[in-house]
């Protein structure tokens, strides 16, 4: 079944659909009645000649320049090919399937003046798997993610380069490949596709999603490190919790308590003298939960974008009016993709450090320095930690925020700037470098678990017992990066929730 689009109640759940698994979408009747009235009023406000920034104007210090009428459909293409002016590595497939998904959904609404024809074509280009190539550098993220966009509308038109079957070819012959005939644009039109907040929303609600499955995954690969280390379980006690009821907190010292329920190893050192753990230990749930509540404000905040009107201007064919005004801005976004960077990237802070309990002979109860088999002969985990190290450093300097920064573009009538989509790409490194933390950690907890005399909680052996089968146990030194990639995939992978399902409910 393809989802239907009304420009309002598209879901976080459904793009990740579409942007990862391909699935079609379709416009709702109600969306199609919407976008021919739009449409017949804007011809309308053309053969009345009234005058309409980005109808009949030029564009940002060129609006009070009036266009003659047979020049329209040439202006909107000059808006196209000049504002295409984005560089860098392209973005992901994904990333640019969810803007392409975001734009349609924005188009959807009935406010933009789109013909359904030219919709249609888009919508046609997205279920085709024709993926324009879009650079990642170039916005600034004040009328939107104008470049992107821009280059997202050139494919439309026939022209710039797009993915199609796993080779990057013209946009002509993309379309015809599959079919389609290029656009060409009316009135309108131009504008109606390059002006808004898709390329940075697309890209930190991706993240997002990420996110929200990187948290559960640091609350298991936590209590497996917590378990190596023999730290005590009383830390994650909910008596704790409800006397500092912030909901994060709660929920991920319940995963950890739970995750470590039934070890032996966890019960043998009961009477031990240790009676407090570092901080990196007990005070995961502390950490881990400030990430997950900053997520939620993220995500309320993604929720309500992907589902706004964010071009200018704005049609009212009720009202009979056409309004300028800002929603282009892309603050509210610059703010949420900031806010994830800084957050997350605590994930792999803490993490480091749990790295270095179990590294460090000092400090880990008994393992080997580096958990290295034949210390000395071999150097074990020591430069994974570096690894670690050298990732949460970089992450530390990506973690300033982009949006506390504005550069006045377009002779100035663009004077305050979000910079939305640099902090939404700053985000997306963050989150990578995030996810191969945790995997090292993974991996040396993994290690240090087995060079305990007792086993841990059934769901942790059982998750050892899976990345046994590919990674086997350190005996020797080997080359350690193939390794971290092999749990950076599994991680990746619906293999670990499948051994985790069996045993517990992580939420």
């Amino acid at each position: 079944m393809a989802i239907t689009l009304d420009g309002n109640n598209l879901t976080l759940a459904e793009l990740f659909e579409v942007a990862h698994n391909f699935q079609k979408i379709e416009l709702h009747p109600e969306a199609i009645k919407k976008i021919v009235e739009c449409r017949n009023y804007v011809e309308k406000i053309i053969e009345e000649e009234k005058i309409v920034y980005g109808l009949n104007t030029g564009f940002g210090k060129f609006s009070t320049i009036r266009i003659n009428q047979n020049q329209i459909e040439q202006l909107q293409e000059n808006l196209i090919l000049s504002h295409s002016a984005a560089v860098g590595p392209l973005l992901s497939i994904q990333e640019t399937r969810a803007i392409m998904l975001l734009r349609i959904n924005v188009l959807a609404k009935g406010y933009s003046g789109i013909r359904l024809e030219t919709l249609q074509t888009l919508i046609d280009m997205l279920n085709s798997r024709i993926h324009p190539c879009l650079p990642e550098k170039g916005s600034v993220g004040a009328s939107g993610d104008l470049a992107q966009l821009s280059h997202l509308a050139l494919v439309l038109i026939g022209k710039g380069n797009a993915e199609f079957q796993g080779m990057i070819i013209s946009g002509e012959e993309a379309l015809n490949k599959a079919g389609l005939k290029p656009v060409k644009l009316m009135a309108k039109e131009g504008l109606a596709l390059n002006n808004g907040t898709q390329a940075m929303t697309a890209i930190t609600a991706l993240s997002l999603l990420q996110s929200e499955k990187l948290c559960k995954l640091a609350d298991v690969i936590s209590a497996m490190s917590i378990d190596a280390l023999m730290g005590t379980k009383s830390a994650f006690d909910p008596l704790i919790h409800e006397l500092r009821p912030h909901p994060g907190q709660k929920v991920s010292a319940q995963n950890i308590y739970h995750i470590l329920s039934d070890s032996e190893l966890n019960v043998s050192h009961l009477d031990c003298p240790n009676v407090q753990d570092a901080y990196s230990l007990r005070c995961s749930p502390q950490v881990h939960g400030a990430v997950r509540d900053a997520l939620d404000y993220i995500r309320r905040t993604i929720e309500i974008e992907i589902n706004s009107a964010t071009d200018n201007p704005l049609i009212f064919v009720d009202q009979k009016k056409v309004i300028s005004g800002g929603n282009f801005h892309g603050e509210p976004v610059a703010f949420a993709a900031d806010t994830l960077g800084f957050t997350v990237a605590e994930l792999a802070n803490i993490s480091e450090r749990r790295i270095e309990q179990m590294l460090n002979p000092a400090l880990n109860r008994g393992l080997n320095a580096f958990l290295a088999p034949q210390p000395g002969l071999d150097s074990g985990y020591m430069i994974a930690q570096l690894t670690a190290a050298s990732l949460v450093s970089e992450n530390k300097v990506m973690a300033h925020p982009a949006s506390v920064d504005s550069i006045p573009t377009s002779a100035n009538q663009e004077d305050h700037v979000s910079m939305g989509t640099i902090g939404a790409v700053k985000a997306r490194n963050i989150i990578s470098n995030v996810l191969h933390v945790l995997a090292i950690e993974l991996l040396i907890a993994c290690q240090a678990l087995d060079n305990r005399e007792h086993k841990s909680s059934p769901v942790i052996e059982a998750i050892k017992q899976e990345i046994r089968k590919k990674v086997p146990r350190l005996i020797g030194d080997r080359v350690p990066y193939i390794d971290i990639e092999h749990i950076n995939r599994f991680l990746q992978s619906s293999q670990i929730w499948d051994v985790i399902n069996k045993y517990i409910q992580i939420n």
